[in-house]
């Protein structure tokens, strides 16, 4: 890659050529939409309305996400093939989940739930993958911690959801 490495906000970057911030600064705005979309949408009612809208937010941003990733690792992809792996996945789950609900499949409201959380668990892996090193109190963190944090937090959550979801909760007790 061209370019001089520079640092952002303690965030070292490989290149400071104008394209390059350029993509990472849509990458970080379409990320940041997709975190607070999908706290949006996990902590909304399930009705139409707030949860729906939210959901499209949160997917349509993650689309930006990942074009953003999928640019960025094609510059850097012995380094950041990981982050690469990491953004399919989150996109698959989504996509899936997101499938299911619209073309109301047969359970679809576990894989729905199932798809979506595990698409932010994803996400916020990725972010801390790439980023925990340089960040306040998650550098303390051994780099193992970065790959499984964001897990052990959201899969707890994510089964919470499953097993009180009516629509969820009715379909896993067949």
């Amino acid at each position: 890659m061209l370019g001089n490495p520079t640092t952002i906000g303690g965030i070292p970057l490989p290149s400071d050529t104008p394209i390059f911030l350029t993509l990472i600064a849509i990458h970080v705005v379409t990320g940041v939409v997709c975190v607070i979309a999908g706290a949006i949408a996990m902590l909304s009612a399930k009705q139409p309305g707030r949860h729906p809208r939210a959901g499209t937010a949160y997917y349509r941003a993650l689309i930006g996400v990942f074009v953003t990733m999928a640019v960025i690792t094609a510059f850097r992809w012995p380094d950041d093939k990981h982050l690469f792996v990491l953004g399919v996945l989150s996109l698959g789950t989504a996509t899936i989940g997101r499938a299911a609900r619209r073309g109301h499949w047969r359970y679809w409201a576990p894989i729905h739930i199932s798809g979506m959380g595990g698409s932010y668990i994803l996400l916020l892996t990725a972010f801390y993958v790439d980023n925990g090193p340089n960040l306040p109190l998650w550098r303390e963190l051994p780099p193992l911690a970065f790959w499984l944090l964001p897990g052990a937090i959201g899969c707890p959550i994510l089964a919470r959801a499953l097993l009180r979801h009516p629509l969820a909760r009715h379909r896993i007790s067949r």
